[in-house]
């Protein structure tokens, strides 16, 4: 069954969210961030994505996102079969102290859904929300950036090293492909829907 939030213009900038199946904390690992932040590079070098912002928090990611080609389903498809396979694949070869619990929680999940047979890591869907005026674009984007504030891991947004806030604010970050967006200072009741940014 799909879900509510399915992207229908493939050209325009998204807000995604992509959830560890049973909201487990992968990411509290450094290995398994840099695996999100190593395919969101090559994405952009290579499959013509667009990242706008990012948050990379322990058992789920925020993006916002587009596709230069108007194939973002494909591109997110893309992005998370591989992410799947290579963290799966760590967590089965690295030392890691939950690996026999991760593993029968992902198993667990491929019993509801035929897609996937031995382990599913990512849950279905990604709550895709188009964006649809600036105003719209600088609130997600700035819940992106205090979302590691909020969860109490830093006082200042741009101090967490998996987001985009420092690329916002210093002009560098550890994803080096963020296109920043504009910010036009207009009044709020000046703003005009846009399908690209």
């Amino acid at each position: 069954m799909k879900e509510g939030y399915i992207i229908r213009n493939q050209s325009a900038p998204h807000f995604i969210t992509s959830t560890v199946v049973d909201w487990i904390d992968v990411f509290t690992r450094k290995v398994y961030k840099d695996c999100i932040i190593d395919s969101l590079d090559y994405s952009t070098k290579n499959k013509g994505l667009i990242v706008l912002a990012y948050v990379i928090m322990s058992n789920h990611i925020h993006l916002i996102i587009q596709a230069k080609d108007n194939n973002l389903s494909d591109v997110i498809r893309d992005f998370k079969k591989f992410t799947a396979k290579t963290i799966l694949q760590g967590i089965q070869t690295c030392k890691e102290s939950r690996r026999d619990w991760m593993l029968e929680r992902f198993k667990k999940a491929t019993e509801t859904h035929s897609r996937n047979k031995n382990y599913q890591f990512w849950r279905y869907g990604n709550h895709a929300e188009e964006i649809f005026s600036e105003k719209f674009l600088w609130s997600k984007i700035d819940y992106i950036h205090l979302n590691p504030v909020k969860a109490g891991l830093v006082k200042k947004a741009s101090d967490y090293i998996y987001s985009s806030a420092s690329n916002y604010l210093n002009g560098e970050g550890v994803l080096k492909n963020v296109e920043i967006a504009a910010n036009t200072l207009r009044k709020v009741s000046d703003l005009e829907p846009f399908s690209k940014i």
